[in-house]
């Protein structure tokens, strides 16, 4: 058999990689069609405003999508076959069948521009790409912009009268190639918050491991279970939330194209959603909506990631809905979370402890590991940072460990406490004033919707805090506000803390996957 090993090529050498902890899985291992055994051929998979899909439905969809990608597209496996498009049972569809195709899927944020997408085209030389015909406008303008590109097919969102769907109609399922579990099966780009994005290779065994380490302890569900997220697939959390645990574990997952609060408790509601997972902004923001009283008839786990959880927020949902917010963090490079808790496990504040299976440890400056202090967070588990052809792997992987970026604190009891993005931290007046402590202050104030807190340089201080506010609803950001915003701060945490500088603004710059851009704050 014939396999395109550009992926293979481009993996960093063994000395950088990290140590790996791994999952004992079977030699030849198809992730899509492991995945699709967890359920039932007449269960549940996909239900959505279009409709509703079985495990067979999606098998046999999946499988046509690979005979048409191998027997007419002329795919190798190890291509790579870009996805564009929002959640929804085809796209899902497309990501199992180019798996097992034995292709490697590429999948691209809906909210990208055509200079991102060339740039991920460029960085992988993706040859194929499935496309949801209302973004297909942007992707010929990237296709414009390099020469990769040889197979183009659009879909139809989930109304199923496209091109990929007519084209499929009357083939055969393709039986899943037999694909090694150390063969690349995903290239995850990160979203881009302090640079030029960078693609993290997953292999088939790692598209399972967070399945069976994370969402097994921590964000258990079982078939008849109904799973929705706000966050695309291109996204490794909303990969693993929305589409890899309901499947591995016979659940379903329900999707919405545009996932806004209003729009997240009206689904919650129609779809009888037990399990979601979102932002902590989404969070807070469903608070305050009328609808959230629906929803909590059938909502009985929620799950946070992407940024970190304020103790405000948790300690509100929790107050209004009875439910325990399961913390974690995770990263692209990663693939999903590696520390959390759940239950009576949790302690208010904290992100929790090691996820099984994966071990966890702040270093110092020297990059010795410490029992227990403040430092760097390290990682080890079964899996890990592969950088495609990037020389930011050195900067990832240290002595065996997956260095996040992260500064926290580790207790006695082995549980991890938030400092801040490693970036992130202010030094003013030779005190170190972490950038999210000031932000979960001034959220604890009724007129602020969102913030985010920078250092900016200071003659007398060296750096100062500055505050960059979204203010609530009906409130009227003036000199007065600014003024009781301060007094609030520092009756919260310790006076020299608080944002010497307040700047309201009408919304803060965000990545395609609502992480903020500080980046963006820093250049103004």
């Amino acid at each position: 058999m014939n396999y395109d090993s550009f992926v293979n090529d481009r993996l960093p050498p063994a000395d950088q990689l990290p140590d790996f902890l791994l999952i004992d899985y079977p030699e030849q291992l198809n992730a899509a069609a492991e995945l699709l055994k967890g359920g039932k051929p007449d269960d549940l998979a996909v239900v959505n405003a279009h409709g509703r899909w079985t495990y067979r439905d999606l098998d046999d969809f999946s499988g046509r999508i690979a005979r048409l990608l191998v027997e007419v597209e002329g795919l190798t496996p190890g291509n790579r076959v870009l996805l564009r498009g929002p959640n929804g049972y085809t796209l899902f569809a497309a990501w199992l069948g180019v798996l097992k195709a034995g292709g490697v899927v590429v999948a691209t944020m809906p909210l990208l521009r055509p200079g991102e997408i060339a740039t991920v085209i460029d960085r992988a030389e993706i040859s194929h790409a499935l496309v949801d015909s209302r973004f297909i406008g942007d992707f010929r303008d990237a296709m414009s912009q390099t020469r990769h590109i040889k197979h183009l097919v659009k879909y139809d969102g989930d109304y199923g009268k496209g091109a990929l769907e007519t084209r499929c109609a009357n083939l055969k399922p393709l039986p899943p190639v037999d694909t090694g579990r150390d063969d690349p099966a995903l290239i995850a780009f990160t979203s881009g918050t302090t640079g030029v994005p960078k693609g993290c290779v997953h292999f088939h065994r790692d598209i399972l491991a967070p399945c069976d380490a994370f969402a097994s302890a921590h964000f258990a569900m079982k078939p008849g279970d109904v799973v929705m997220t706000s966050a695309p697939i291109a996204f490794t959390f909303g990969l693993g939330a929305t589409l890899l645990f309901p499947l591995r574990f016979g659940a379903a997952t329900a999707t919405i194209e545009q996932p806004n609060p209003t729009a997240m408790l009206e689904a919650i509601s129609t779809f009888a959603v037990t399990h979601l997972a979102t932002a902590p902004t989404a969070y807070k923001a469903m608070l305050s909506q009328p609808g959230l009283d629906e929803a909590l008839k059938t909502l009985k786990c929620c799950l946070s990631a992407g940024e970190h959880l304020p103790s405000a927020t948790w300690q509100a949902w929790k107050d209004r809905t009875g439910i325990s917010i399961v913390d974690g963090i995770g990263s692209t490079e990663m693939m999903h979370i590696f520390i959390s808790a759940s239950g009576d496990a949790i302690r208010h504040g904290s992100t929790g402890r090691a996820v099984p299976g994966y071990e966890a440890t702040v270093l110092d400056t020297q990059g010795n590991p410490l029992d227990e202090g403040e430092g760097r967070l390290a990682i080890k588990g079964p899996t890990g940072c592969r950088y495609l052809d990037d020389p930011r792997q050195a900067d990832y992987v240290e002595g065996g460990w997956n260095i996040t970026g992260d500064t926290y604190r580790k207790d006695a009891d082995g549980y991890f406490w938030y400092v801040a993005r490693s970036d992130d931290m202010i030094v003013s007046s030779g005190y170190n004033i972490g950038a999210p402590e000031v932000e979960h202050a001034l959220l604890g104030h009724p007129a602020v919707a969102e913030c985010a807190v920078i250092g900016v340089p200071c003659p007398e201080r060296g750096q100062k805090v500055k505050a960059f506010v979204v203010a609530a609803a009906n409130v009227t950001p003036d000199e007065a506000l600014i003024s009781e915003l301060k007094n609030f701060v520092k009756a919260t945490i310790a006076p020299y803390k608080y944002p010497r500088e307040i700047e309201f603004v009408e919304a803060l710059p965000k990545t395609a996957t609502g992480k903020l851009r500080r980046v963006e704050l820093r250049q103004r």
